[in-house]
């Protein structure tokens, strides 16, 4: 079944290309479109293009499929082209022909628009509550080891000392301002297109703001060329606030590798945790932080997939488009597999104390000594002539301790500050709103 059927066969050849792996992602959409078609009716029964009892036939037949997509029962059927197709052939083959006006005022171009964006907006919900969790882990971890030292590098060389407090506190930080990259994403995403149909409007009168408001949007995509032009874009800032989360997890993934070979020896993982080799017996390889890199450059590469299938696209639809569910949808599970593996490696990681105490690293104390020296009244630049010549000769020691006192140093970690950072990002997203939305919409 198509809906465009007009009597005669498609070629098979053009008919496989042409679906490719829709009916696959469609599966990822299906509780959204049905979700969409609920909020749908009910608008169309409100301008009487239902009636009330057809309203009520369908809106309950609607939530059997809605369950059904829920654990798993729905499927598209191999001839069948896609979820939209699907769910109007249901209704139709359980209710008759009242199944065959769910479609009016609406074009699959605004209808897959809607589900894209419904089913983006609860993933990255999904996203966010793993990035909190990696987050509150980095924290605590931060809090748990601020006393213990280990050396900071600047171009792969021994330059000052640093802590484990620090290095955990500074990736949960970069989550904090990743965050702000989501929430940008989040209320692009929260704008509602339902009505744009293939991207022109429709002669039906239409209640957008119903719908809007039946959907727990929390504003329009008023413009409807402009509606449909958002495909492709929307996917596209999620895909770089995916791709800052990315980085950030990535680059810890890049920390945890070095951190755990015999060079450095900051860190452990537990055995169980760690991988084998076929031939040296003595290994045991960080794979997990390995594949959290890769999985997070690849992550990387997102928007850029998006770009270069709809950024030469002129105003309107085009079935290009299609192909970006293929790179779309499927980043978000990685995402998320990524967030939760890195949180439960943080967490199981054993860190290693007296780092500092190895006389290799004796000279990341050389700035300590020229501010020591300056604190007593050595002209900062004589202090720093001093003390490097006395590196030179190799007769350099550190007389005094280290007191770093100043916001976000060794000494003051600030992790109050950046969870309520953190905190504020995450009150302006507003996911109250929606859940009770679609919780009353489909209960």
């Amino acid at each position: 079944m198509k809906l465009w059927d007009k009597g005669y066969n498609v070629d098979d050849k053009i008919d496989k290309f042409t679906v490719g792996l829709d009916r696959e992602m469609d599966l990822f959409l299906a509780p959204y479109d049905v979700m969409g078609t609920m909020a749908h009716i009910t608008m169309l029964e409100s301008v009487g293009l239902l009636k009330k009892d057809e309203l009520t036939v369908l809106l309950a037949e609607l939530k059997n499929i809605y369950q059904e997509t829920l654990k798993g029962n729905f499927r598209i059927e191999d001839d069948i082209e896609d979820v939209h197709s699907q769910v109007e052939l249901m209704l139709t083959r359980r209710l008759g022909d009242i199944g065959k006006k769910v479609h009016s005022g609406r074009s699959r171009n605004d209808q897959v628009l809607l589900d894209l964006k419904l089913y983006a907006r609860a993933e990255i919900e999904d996203v966010v509550v793993r990035m909190r969790h990696l987050f509150d882990v980095l924290q605590a971890k931060s809090e748990q080891y601020k006393n213990v030292l280990i050396p900071g590098y600047t171009h792969l060389q021994v330059a000052m000392p640093s802590s484990f407090g620090l290095w955990f506190g500074a990736y949960a930080e970069s989550l904090a301002d990743d965050m702000l990259m989501m929430e940008a994403a989040w209320h692009i995403t929260n704008q509602n297109p339902l009505g744009a149909a293939a991207g022109y409007g429709s002669s039906f009168p239409l209640n957008r703001t119903m719908t809007t408001q039946l959907l727990g949007f929390e504003d329009l995509d008023y413009n409807v060329v402009y509606a449909q032009m958002g495909r492709g874009k929307t996917e596209r800032i999620i895909g770089f606030a995916l791709a800052a989360v990315a980085e950030t997890v990535g680059r810890l993934a890049v920390d945890g590798c070095m951190y755990t070979s015999q060079n450095f020896g900051f860190i452990h993982l537990p055995k169980q945790m760690t991988t084998g080799s076929s031939i040296m017996p003595h290994k045991k390889n960080p794979d997990v932080f390995e594949l959290i890199r890769a999985h997070c450059n690849k992550i990387q590469g997102m928007p850029n997939t998006i770009r270069l299938i709809t950024g030469n696209l002129p105003s309107g639809y085009f079935r290009d488009m299609q192909i970006t569910k293929e790179v779309f949808i499927p980043v978000f599970n990685e995402m998320k597999d990524c967030l939760d593996i890195a949180s439960y490696a943080i967490e199981n990681m054993e860190v290693v104390d007296g780092i500092m105490d190895d006389p290799k690293y004796k000279l990341a104390f050389s700035v300590e000594e020229v501010n020591r020296l300056a604190n007593e009244g050595v002209p900062f630049r004589d202090a720093y002539k001093q003390v490097g010549i006395a590196i030179e000769r190799g007769e350099f020691e550190f007389h005094g301790e280290i007191n770093h006192t100043h916001e976000g140093s060794i000494g003051n970690l600030c992790t109050d500050k950046i969870k309520a950072k953190m905190d504020r990002v995450i009150g302006q997203f507003g996911f109250e709103k929606v859940e009770s939305a679609i919780e009353k919409l489909t209960k």
